[in-house]
């Protein structure tokens, strides 16, 4: 699959967690520490929100009122309609590493993942938790056991998709009416999980590094491969059906556009932190594609 990229919008740091929102696209950039949202061609580019402590995530409530992820005081922060942010849920002490992506489903109830352990300071790997916030701001540990929980979807009937970056897998739940998530399962199997857990071996297990991603209306996901500068398209199983090559690397992709059949894709040249802060490198690119965007986000 041959498709041509354009640029969206450049000059950033590092960009994360894009998503298609009353016709613009949003994302956050990790080190101007802000939220920003534009039309689909780059233009009329604003700044929706700053959040000193690192925004991840995003979602929205029922209400319209948008939820934001605060990497590292691990919170998840609301906007209210006057514009301020105020705290919706602390779930520092449910964590063990950073505070990561999220998808918020129709009822409100946000799934988010976390780091599991110090990523950028080189620590050795630990498993991490998949966390829920009800709309209340109630915290609770939706799962355990997760291989660096990220990008998650949440399919027409009710399935969390969830990618395990470091699991070589993307997982999956139902969630059933109160919110609990049971029948977890391999979605999507790339490879064996890794045997070491130093962080630079275990990355040589990874065969792919699923990051963000989006579903389509064929239910096959769009996934941003973390390690191998790409995004691709996968069936139920792991099958491969497309790819866009980024000629840099790639950690998250939404589908969007007015026929929901542009991918956002956010490129940077890796995800070492100094690096990016150092640098704006980092751009959000476009490429056409033939099935256009379903499910949440």
């Amino acid at each position: 699959m041959s498709r041509e990229i354009s640029t969206v919008v450049s000059d950033m740091a590092y960009l994360e967690c894009p998503r298609w929102h009353d016709q613009r696209i949003w994302f956050s950039d990790f080190y101007t520490y802000r939220v920003y949202s534009a039309a689909e061609d780059g233009s009329d580019l604003r700044v929706e929100a700053e959040v000193p402590q690192q925004p991840s995530g995003l979602g929205w409530l029922p209400d319209g009122r948008l939820l934001i992820v605060s990497m590292r005081d691990a919170r998840v922060l609301r906007r209210e309609p006057d514009g301020a942010l105020v705290c919706h849920a602390d779930v520092s002490g449910h964590v063990n590493g950073l505070l990561n992506d999220m998808v918020v489903d129709s009822r409100g109830r946000a799934f988010i993942g976390e780091f599991g352990f110090d990523l950028m300071g080189g620590a050795s790997f630990q498993t991490a938790n998949l966390l829920r916030v009800d709309p209340d701001g109630t915290v609770t540990k939706a799962a355990g056991d997760m291989w660096f929980p990220n990008g998650s979807v949440i399919t027409a009937d009710g399935t969390l998709l969830v990618n395990e970056t470091f699991g070589n897998r993307v997982t999956a739940f139902d969630i059933a009416g109160d919110g609990t998530l049971a029948n977890r399962r391999t979605w999507a199997k790339f490879g064996e999980l890794p045997t070491e857990r130093e962080l630079d071996k275990m990355l040589a297990q990874v065969v792919i590094a699923p990051d963000g991603c989006c579903l389509d209306a064929d239910t096959q996901l769009w996934v941003a491969d973390g390690l191998g500068g790409r995004a691709i398209r996968v069936r139920q199983g792991g099958e491969i059906t497309g790819e866009i090559p980024a000629g840099t690397g790639v950690f998250a992709c939404m589908l969007g556009g007015a026929d929901g059949r542009t991918l956002f894709i956010c490129t940077a040249p890796d995800f070492a932190e100094e690096a990016r802060k150092a640098a704006r490198e980092a751009r959000l690119v476009a490429a056409r594609v033939d099935t256009p965007r379903a499910g949440l986000p």
